[in-house]
């Protein structure tokens, strides 16, 4: 059973920054496939980033440029540098990982673990 912890949440103001970090435990970490989803007040939860096992990177139109995913498969962690933050960027962060990576990296159900989310204010 995989765990996650997402943590760095907070309140910023308009280009701003913010780094989240989400830690797994359990699991093999380097073989699953990470992404960030988003949520908020009476909006759908709606695909930020993610990190392939390989690696490789995805991110939504609204955050490209300024959102950076990484991992550090020794420590079990996943980050999103968030950069230039905009009001609009105001939502729960979650962190999500998919133990059997075989699925859309961008559709919320492909993925089998979720962590509790974290909040992220941005004031104009």
């Amino acid at each position: 059973q995989v765990q996650l912890g997402e943590s760095g949440g907070g309140s910023v103001q308009s280009g701003g920054s913010l780094r989240l970090s989400c830690a797994a435990s359990g699991g093999t970490f380097k073989n699953y496939n990470m992404g960030w989803f988003r949520q908020a007040p009476g909006k759908e939860r709606w695909f930020v980033a993610a990190i392939t096992r390989s690696h490789g990177t995805y991110y939504a139109d609204s955050v490209k440029g300024r959102f950076s995913i990484s991992r550090d498969n020794a420590k079990n962690t996943v980050f999103l540098q968030m950069s230039s933050l905009k009001p609009e960027d105001t939502a729960v962060y979650y962190c999500a990982g998919d133990s059997l990576p075989y699925g859309d990296v961008r559709i919320p159900t492909t993925y089998d673990y979720w962590g509790q989310g974290t909040q992220v204010t941005v004031s104009s």
